[in-house]
């Protein structure tokens, strides 16, 4: 079939899944709906009790941190958002003093009883101190005890130890606004890429503690920020609405792309100068399905599928992407592709506490690998993803520091042969010989791995249970929702699951915490320990640059491998569309924010749809 055909017959077999429009058709209006989907739903609106992608691309829109990334500039460029300029730092990466911009505020809430609040340097402050409070529960507390602030260690325990409330007015020697609108971090040790961290909305945006107070519990529904845009609406898992912050500041579009980056430039002259954000609204459905997010596209239902959270399927890049280039029909319709290979990876972890897939004796690693082994990666990329990801070799990451395109090793590994000499070595054999193998004590060897109802988890699913039957060993699959896995997961319930990440920042370091043991529960959902590997991690945490850093990265690779408590599979090429009157795009690499950096016609829209 020619490319226009076969989406046709895609629509007309799919139009049943779709029982009524993703989003009403725009009318001629002048006001700017940017209109998106998100291939998963979000878990929380609270920036100290998430860690997925899908709720912190709202976040980063809602609150700022006090650094963010230049929207053109490749390789990523960090500048300054509500600071004020570039931080002091000491000669030891030790002491960080930022200042804050003067006159930022934040919308107008109950919470502030008709006063208009500015932005202050306690609202960091206290972002910080909600991270750390074990009230929240926070998945990211463990980035933040990695700064290694001082003072802030002995708040949390304070708390824990002592079964009370934790002390929001008890000082902390290394994070205090010095007045209004200065921060000082102190650190007990380096931290020369601190300034990543200070460009996470997610870990740093700055918060109103008297909005939290006030809202209490339901704080999650009522995130208040300083942003370009604040909550309209929510309906949980299923849309989202964001409407244009009337209070943001004046904010104009300025970006620094490389001089030979054509692309970059010409969107610089297209939009430098132009107030942000340059929409009015951004409506996001929740579609979980693949066939009805590539129905919504063609419908015109949505402005774009783009971003880490609603990309293009890869099942349908046959379809959009023949060959490689644009299909002639999207073409026509002036539809605009932008491929990427993206900072991130999926990855199958097993969880190192299971009595079965997990420990460090000699013959659980060899089930390790030889559950790896058994896995094909490549057809998993040929058949499933359709060409769109490259095979992982660690969990290094593309763009990050620590990162080798030339690195091979046995994690991309397809080797049943090997993988039964393993299980045969190491006393993994079929006793009854009904087919499966047992577990050296005798015990029946019968995996548990959870995944998603959606279609696309059935067929990784069933590429999983054709490569365990070539190695004699069963496993059953855990249907549930993806946000009920994640929760699982951290509480260490699974025992293998299947899941995806993407770096936050530039440098490899942030990956690796899937390893260190103190981020048990966190980043490492396989809850892997090895003081070896930590004190490796901690070392180079301290280290700039150099060759003695990368030295440790190649080390952090070898370990991974060899003790597999993650079976890194692909990372992901993303493709991402956008209907013509979507523009000023361009995918980001490590942020979230980008919403509020294009600009829609709703006249061109109108014409194109009716």
């Amino acid at each position: 079939m020619s490319a226009p055909t076969r989406r046709h017959v895609l629509q007309a077999a799919a139009a049943a899944a779709l029982p009524a429009a993703v989003h009403a058709p725009a009318a001629a209006t002048e006001r700017k709906v940017l209109r998106l989907l998100f291939q998963g739903a979000e878990t929380s609106l609270d920036p100290a009790r998430i860690s997925d992608i899908y709720s912190r691309a709202f976040t980063a829109h809602i609150f700022d941190a006090l650094y963010g990334y230049d929207h053109l500039a490749r390789p990523a460029k960090v500048v300054p958002l509500t600071a004020d300029g570039m931080p002091d730092v000491s000669a030891d990466h030790r002491v960080w003093t930022i200042r804050l911009k003067r006159g930022i505020r934040f919308p107008d809430d109950p919470a502030f009883v008709g006063r208009v609040r500015e932005l202050q340097a306690r609202d960091y402050v206290y972002a910080i101190q909600r991270v750390a409070d074990p009230a929240n529960i926070s998945p990211i507390e463990a980035d933040v005890a990695e700064l290694r602030i001082v003072g802030l260690r002995e708040a949390r325990e304070a708390a824990l130890k002592g079964g009370q409330p934790f002390d929001y007015d008890r000082p902390i020697e290394g994070l205090r606004a010095l007045d209004s609108h200065t921060l000082r971090i102190e650190l007990r040790e380096p931290r020369p890429r601190l300034l990543y961290q200070l460009a996470k909305s997610d870990l740093l945006g700055g918060q109103a503690r008297e909005v939290v107070e006030f809202y209490g519990k339901d704080i999650a529904e009522h995130p208040v920020g300083t942003g370009p845009f604040r909550l309209k609406s929510w309906r949980r898992h299923s849309r989202i609405v964001l409407e244009r912050n009337p209070f943001y500041r004046d904010v104009r579009y300025h970006a620094q792309p490389a001089p030979d980056d054509a692309e970059g430039q010409a969107l610089l002259g297209q939009f430098k100068g132009r107030r942000l954000p340059m929409v009015d609204e951004v409506d996001v459905a929740i579609i979980e399905e693949l066939q009805p997010q590539w129905l919504a596209f063609l419908r015109n239902e949505v402005d774009a599928l783009a971003g880490d959270t609603g990309f293009l399927p890869s099942q349908f890049t046959p379809v959009a992407m023949p060959g490689g280039k644009l299909a002639s029909d999207l073409a026509r319709r002036g539809v605009r592709a932008y491929r990427q290979l993206s900072p991130d990876c999926t990855f199958s972890y097993f969880n190192m506490e299971d009595p079965l897939v997990g420990g460090m004796g000699a013959s659980q690693v060899a089930l390790r690998r030889a559950i790896s082994l058994a896995y094909d990666t490549q057809e998993e990329i040929r058949e499933i993803r359709k060409g769109q990801a490259i095979v992982a070799q660690s969990p290094l990451l593309p763009h990050t520091t620590g990162y080798e395109a030339g690195f091979k090793s046995e994690m991309s590994d397809y080797d049943p042969a090997r993988a039964n000499a393993l299980l045969d070595l190491f006393g993994f054999v079929d006793r009854d010989g009904d087919g499966w193998r047992e577990r050296p004590d005798g015990k029946p060897l019968v995996l548990e791995m959870a995944t998603e109802p959606e279609q696309i988890y059935r067929a990784y699913a069933e590429l999983t249970k054709k490569g365990l039957k070539k190695i004699g060993i069963q496993v059953n699959f855990k249907i549930q929702q993806w946000n009920e896995n994640l929760k699982a997961a951290e509480a260490g319930k699974l025992m293998m699951w299947m899941v995806g990440n993407a770096s936050s920042t530039p440098d490899g370091q942030g990956i690796l915490s899937w390893l260190y043991g103190p981020q048990a529960g966190n980043g490492n959902l396989a809850r892997f320990y090895m003081p070896e590997f930590d004190a490796l991690y901690e070392r180079a945490l301290v280290l700039p640059d150099g060759p003695e850093r990368a030295a440790l990265f190649r080390q952090a690779q070898r370990i991974a491998v060899a003790y597999m408590p993650y079976k890194v599979r692909t990372h992901r090429i993303f493709t991402d569309l956008a209907h013509p009157w979507m523009s000023g795009y361009r995918r980001p690499l490590f942020w979230q924010d980008w919403w509020h950096m294009v600009d829609v016609d709703p006249a061109l829209r109108a014409r194109q749809v009716s």
